[in-house]
């Protein structure tokens, strides 16, 4: 496919992340580049799909850590309300873990926060040309899994992307009963993800995924 935006014809740019540091940055990094403007924002799940229910975009920048809620669930709503718009999932959390579940979701693309930024940009405009976007290291460590010749360096990568979400929204300190209205499900569906979880992951009990998860979400890949 060519690539169809030029300074004639720019493709519109959503950033949803929950810091407006992060976003005024993006605006600031994406609308100096000819072909690309950043045209809205958004800090939450209910942000976004109102924004881009009034602008429609090209492509999303998502991070997978927005207030009270998981990346993951944005990538999925959007899949049933916009399917046509590409995201790309922009994270400071370890893509062994969540690249993955990213793809599973919906997303076109992940891209951890730490990297260059004309990296971005290669990133934004390989899924603008309709492909797929995933670092090197990343792309290979999935061709060996899928010919079968790699076991995950995490068991946190083992877990389905619904197990994961679960496991995110935890860490964020909501109860079963709040994870449950989330992400509609009945209470004893997240228990069952719940027991899952803890068997994938070798935990024996419940204060053990809570402090699991809290280090999980917290964590910070330098």
């Amino acid at each position: 496919m060519q690539y169809p935006f030029s300074a004639d014809r720019k493709a519109k740019v959503m950033v949803v992340d929950d810091h407006a540091i992060i976003r005024q940055g993006m605006f600031m990094l994406i609308n100096r580049e000819p072909d690309l403007h950043a045209c809205c924002e958004a800090a939450n799940i209910e942000q976004a799909v109102e924004v881009n229910r009034a602008c429609k975009h090209d492509i999303a920048i998502v991070d997978i850590s927005l207030d009270n809620a998981s990346g993951l669930e944005l990538v999925r709503r959007f899949q049933f309300l916009f399917p046509d718009l590409p995201i790309l999932i922009l994270s400071m959390h370890d893509e062994s873990i969540y690249a993955e579940a990213a793809l599973k979701a919906g997303a076109r693309g992940y891209l951890m926060k730490q990297m260059a930024t004309d990296v971005l940009l290669h990133a934004m405009r390989k899924i603008l040309q309709g492909d797929l976007y995933l670092s090197d290291q990343m792309h290979s460590r999935m061709l060996k899994k899928m010919m079968g010749n790699q076991k995950s360096d995490s068991p946190v990568a083992n877990l389905s992307p619904t197990e994961l979400e679960v496991l995110h929204l935890v860490g964020l300190g909501m109860g079963t009963s709040e994870i449950a209205a989330k992400l509609v499900r009945s209470i004893k569906t997240i228990e069952s993800h719940k027991a899952n979880i803890k068997k994938k992951l070798n935990l024996d009990s419940g204060n053990q995924l809570t402090l699991f998860a809290i280090n999980l979400v917290s964590s910070r890949v330098s």
